[in-house]
């Protein structure tokens, strides 16, 4: 996959290139941006291609700018992470702090917990969710804003 997001002087540095929307993929990433209050330039696209277009997937900035570079989307690692963090206020994806150190960004936004598998750096959903019989109330003043479970797994020592 081939997608251009360089720098182009005569449309500016975030004119969207004509070739970038001939497909229905890059047209539907248009779409969300539009839907989302973003400016679609040409980065946003690209990344949002990566990003929208394979299933439900949860990256990092680090394995997303690597396959920016692989998809040869000329972006810094500044970019990835600005764009990432634009999507996450957006909507469009939700930020997990695993282990509190790495952000993860899942592109699915509903509330869900997630494994973190601990010395291989993966996130994966827990499949058929997680029940609670009782919430506990918010503090005086507050209201809960969202709910993240993350179980950490390590593999067993034999």
């Amino acid at each position: 996959m081939d997608i251009q997001a360089t720098n182009n002087p005569a449309g500016g540095e975030d004119a969207v290139e004509p070739g970038l929307l001939s497909d229905d993929g890059a047209k539907h990433c248009l779409q969300m941006l539009s839907d989302a209050g973003l400016r679609p330039t040409r980065q946003r696209l690209a990344l949002g291609k990566l990003l929208f277009l394979r299933g439900h997937r949860h990256v990092t900035a680090e394995s997303l700018y690597d396959e920016a570079v692989a998809a040869n989307a000329y972006l810094s690692l500044a970019t990835v992470y600005n764009t990432l963090n634009q999507f996450t206020e957006a909507g469009l994806l939700r930020r997990i702090a695993a282990d509190g150190i790495k952000s993860f960004f899942d592109t699915d936004t509903s509330v869900h917990p997630h494994f973190y598998l601990e010395g291989e750096d993966l996130l994966v959903d827990v499949a058929g969710g997680l029940a609670f019989s009782k919430m506990p109330d918010a503090l005086p003043g507050h209201e809960i804003a969202r709910l993240d479970v993350i179980i950490h797994l390590r593999r067993k020592r034999m």
